[in-house]
This record gives C-alpha cells, sequence and structure tokens, in this order.
C-alpha cells in the first residue's frame, strides 16, 4: 500500500531560514485537471526566502513549505477538465507554483506542468523557468529590447540577473553586466555578456561611460543605491525595469532626470502578469523552452543542497554567496 505521506521542508514561524526543518506531511488531494509528481530538484529562489521572513508581496502564514517550481516524474494524474490531453505516467516535466516545491511529492494543475526540456537535468530543469520568465517579461514584454541595443543588467551573477545576460545576448543586444565579485563575473563573461563592471571597484558610472556612450535599458532586481546611479547612464528614450529589490532598499528617481532623458521608469511583476494574460503567459514559456532545448538558454547552478539542508540552502542564497541559481535535490540526479 503507497504511503499517504511525505517528507517537506516546512516554514513554521517568519524567522528567516532557521524556522525550515523537513517533516512528515500528508499527501494532498488530486483533483480534476491535477498532476502529482515525485520532485527530482527544487529551485530556490529569493522570494522563497522573503517568504520565510514574512516580507514578500504574497504572505503566507506558517506552517507552508516554500518552493515556486520543481521538475520531476508524473507519478499520477487526475482526470482532465476540458480537454482529453494528459501527461503520461513517468514524463520527466518541470512545474511552476506559488509555493509547496521543496517536498518529495507535489499535487499541481496541468496548464502549470511543462515538458523537461531534453536537453536539462532535473537541477537545471528547476532553475529555469522562473528566472528565464522574468526575465523574457521585464526584457521582451515591458521593454520590448530592440537588436544592437545596450543593456545594463544589474545584480548580473544573481540567478535573474543571469538569466538576463543570456537573454538579452539571444534578442541581439549589447550587454553591460555588474556585480561585485570578480569571480561570479567571470560565469557571466562566459554566459556572453559583452562587458563586466565589478561596482566595489570604482564609480559605476564613470567605468559604464568608459564602456558604452550610453544604455537604452537597465534590468535591475537590486534596488537601492546602484539603482540610483544606474539610471544616470540611460540615453534619450532610455527604459528603466523595476524587476526587484534585493538589497533590501526601494529606490526613488528624481523626475527631472526622466523629464531630461524622455526615459521612463517601468515595473516589471512576472508573476502578477502571468495570472493577468494567460495566454501571453504561455507564449513567453514556449519561447523559453524552445530556446532551452536549443541549447542557447540554460541556468547556472552554483549549489546543491539536498532537502533536509532546505534551510541552509535558503541562507546561502540570502548571503549572497550564489552564483546563477541554488538547487534542493531530492536524490542524486543533478
Amino acid at each position: 500500500m503507497a504511503s499517504l505521506m511525505h517528507r517537506a521542508a516546512v516554514c513554521t514561524a517568519l524567522d528567516g531560514p532557521d524556522s525550515v526543518a523537513t517533516q512528515q506531511v500528508p499527501n494532498e488531494h488530486l483533483g480534476p485537471g491535477s498532476v502529482r509528481i515525485a520532485v527530482r530538484a527544487a529551485g530556490v529562489n529569493f522570494p522563497d526566502y522573503l517568504l520565510t521572513r514574512g516580507e514578500y508581496q504574497l504572505k503566507l502564514q506558517p506552517p507552508f513549505v516554500p518552493g515556486m517550481e520543481i521538475a520531476g516524474v508524473v507519478i499520477e494524474s487526475g482526470p482532465p477538465l476540458d480537454a482529453p490531453e494528459t501527461l503520461p505516467i513517468g514524463a520527466p516535466v518541470i512545474a511552476l507554483m506559488r509555493s509547496g516545491g521543496f517536498t518529495e511529492q507535489v499535487v499541481a494543475v496541468r496548464d502549470t506542468v511543462f515538458a523537461l526540456p531534453p536537453t536539462f537535468s532535473y537541477a537545471e530543469g528547476a532553475t529555469f523557468l522562473v528566472a528565464a520568465r522574468t526575465a523574457y517579461h521585464a526584457l521582451v514584454d515591458r521593454a520590448a529590447v530592440q537588436p544592437a541595443e545596450t543593456i545594463l543588467v544589474l545584480g548580473a551573477t544573481g540567478g535573474v540577473g543571469y538569466a538576463a545576460v543570456q537573454l538579452a545576448k539571444l534578442l541581439g543586444a549589447k550587454v553591460v553586466a555588474v556585480g561585485s565579485d570578480d569571480s561570479k563575473l567571470a560565469a557571466v563573461t562566459a554566459a556572453g555578456a559583452d562587458h563586466v563592471v565589478n561596482y566595489r571597484s570604482g564609480d559605476l558610472v564613470s567605468s559604464i561611460r568608459d564602456l558604452v556612450s550610453d544604455v537604452a535599458v537597465v534590468f535591475d532586481p537590486v534596488g537601492g543605491d546602484l539603482a540610483t546611479q544606474a539610471i544616470r547612464l540611460l540615453g534619450w528614450g532610455g527604459r528603466y525595469l523595476v524587476v526587484g529589490f534585493a538589497s533590501g532598499t526601494i529606490p526613488s528617481f528624481r523626475a527631472n532626470r526622466l523629464l531630461l532623458t524622455g526615459s521612463s521608469v517601468i515595473g516589471s511583476r512576472a508573476g502578477e502578469a502571468a495570472r493577468t494574460d494567460p495566454a501571453a503567459y504561455r507564449r513567453s514559456v514556449t519561447a523559453l523552452l524552445f530556446w532551452a532545448s536549443q541549447g542557447v538558454l540554460r541556468p547556472h547552478i552554483s549549489h546543491h543542497f539536498p532537502l533536509d539542508r532546505a534551510a541552509a540552502a535558503l541562507s546561502t542564497l540570502a548571503q549572497r554567496q550564489v552564483t546563477g541559481r541554488v538547487v534542493i535535490t531530492n536524490d542524486d540526479t543533478q
């Protein structure tokens, strides 16, 4: 008889990663239009850390299981809702969710489940779509990046920034990548960045103006002091993409600077956009998975942790020790 329980990393208080521990939890009911997936890997995203502190836009009350994206194998499929399409048992898949991924099994709505690209490991599949979709929504949907434009990517050594570097190059742009660690920036250079700048090595504005005449788009998942410097680099008609505030500080911009350069500050919230326009969301995911299958988009993973060390995985991310992505795995599959 199959077990009615499974292991999951549960957040029991809003005290940060230290409140996350592995527990036995009951199996979730499998309803119509859903599939049960044996989780092989789960991506760790910055919002997962914020959720454990009660600091994310989505507020969850403990106990809850963090984790927004997973990769694994279909082990059970509920009856379809409107269409006969089902996923076969044993199919390798990626699934997205608002939470619940740090676990041995999940139940996911069929519309949020996609085939794992054949070029990807489970770990790569679990660390791809959230970051890549965030970058796609900002660069394509919001900024409409054009070939030969210069894109400045802040936080380029993080998961979202790294994905933005790759995607901007795929769109034909010139990329200036900004980070704080030369060894991490070397990985961004390997990902295709035309220039890398360590903002700790000198004045950011002067360093970038020595490399490029002006910047068409700033991709900013960081905020803070870097934002108020980077906006000075925009050329005429520039677009400043507000993607997140990993620094912990929300910046303020002087309106006269925007006026003088004819620039725009554009909010980019990929999750809400997906809920507002599901058709556009699925088109973007289709494009990203196609590029992944062609081998031109791939996440960089610097850290792997087992499920029992989910708290350490979250802490490593929060302490800025990661280059690209960190992943939790449930077996030896990397």
